[in-house]
């Protein structure tokens, strides 16, 4: 079945893009949750006309994104945690602290755009992450964890 997504959704696609996705994913969970519509043919024109009136501002947005991108690349970032004397941290390093890491250095870059390229940040080191600012811009950016 053809559906058009009303919001990003993880692994199936972003915000008015169309896709195929079995009947009943759709009949009994997208579409009731509001997830989605059905890819009916008048749907199809109000989404091309609304995506022809968008696409100036998605440019710009684009843009600003590839610019921070590019800010952002040159920056080398320091993560504080509480470490043992072995280097071991209590508790792990997550994209909260690296958000807020982030945060500091003059960027607005919300906690859930960030994802840890590595399963868990439990020692002291360098380490990636990979903020995706844009659907189409994605930065990958350098983070060493240090002990406070």
């Amino acid at each position: 079945m053809e559906i058009i997504l009303k919001e990003d959704i993880n692994n199936l696609g972003d915000k008015d893009d169309i896709v195929v996705v079995k009947n009943g994913y759709a009949n009994n969970f997208l579409i009731p949750n509001g997830l989605a519509i059905p890819a009916t043919t008048s749907a199809k024109k109000v989404l091309a006309e609304n995506l022809k009136q968008r696409a100036h501002k998605e440019e710009k947005l684009r843009s600003d994104a590839q610019n921070i991108a590019e800010q952002l690349q040159n920056k080398e970032l320091k993560v504080g945690a509480k470490t043992s004397t072995k280097g071991k941290i209590f508790g792990s390093v997550t994209n909260i602290q690296l958000a807020d890491a982030i945060n500091k250095k003059g960027f607005n870059i919300d906690r859930k755009k960030i994802s840890i390229v590595q399963k868990e940040v439990k020692e002291i080191g360098k380490y990636q992450a990979i903020i995706k600012l844009h659907k189409d811009v994605k930065v990958e950016l350098e983070f060493e964890v240090v002990s406070e």
